[in-house]
This record gives structure tokens, C-alpha cells and sequence, in this order.
């Protein structure tokens, strides 16, 4: 909690939950959860997939957008961040 972590830039060629306006983008860990299944592997047909942590990241919208003083939250699983 309260890490701050920037969501890997990648533009992976298959499915995957981290949404693009958060890629490259510098935010703080909010919450974990328990780890979970990585939709990516899913989707993939990946047997078994990874296992792994996931994080409530949460952004400035003035970061993201350019506007706006609110903040936005965003579940993203461990293999998407790294520390800021």
C-alpha cells in the first residue's frame, strides 16, 4: 500500500487488462487483493495460467487526461507494473 509503481508500456499483440491510457503511466497502490488467474494466459489457452498478486492502482486524472482533479482507480495484475 501506497507504492508507487508505472504500468509497464508494453502493446502486447493479445488480450490483456491493463488499458492503454494507463500504460506508461506512474500511480499508487491503493489496495491487494488475492491473487487471481492472469486474464492474459486465459485468453491465451495457457493451462495452467499464471498466478498472480493484483493491485488497485490509482491514477490523477490530470495525469492520464491532461484535465479533470479526480483520481481514477485501475485493478491491475503484478506482471503489469514495476516500481516507480
Amino acid at each position: 500500500m501506497g507504492d508507487r509503481v508505472r504500468v509497464r508500456p508494453r502493446d502486447p499483440e493479445h488480450h490483456t487488462r491493463a488499458p492503454r491510457y494507463v500504460r506508461g503511466q506512474v500511480g499508487e497502490v491503493v489496495r491487494a487483493y488475492a491473487p487471481e488467474a492472469l486474464p492474459d494466459d486465459r485468453a491465451r489457452g495457457i493451462d495452467p495460467p499464471r498466478i498472480e498478486p493484483v493491485y488497485a492502482v490509482r491514477f490523477a486524472a490530470k495525469d492520464l487526461w491532461g484535465t479533470g482533479e479526480h483520481t481514477v482507480a485501475v485493478d491491475l495484475w503484478e506482471s503489469y507494473v514495476e516500481p516507480a
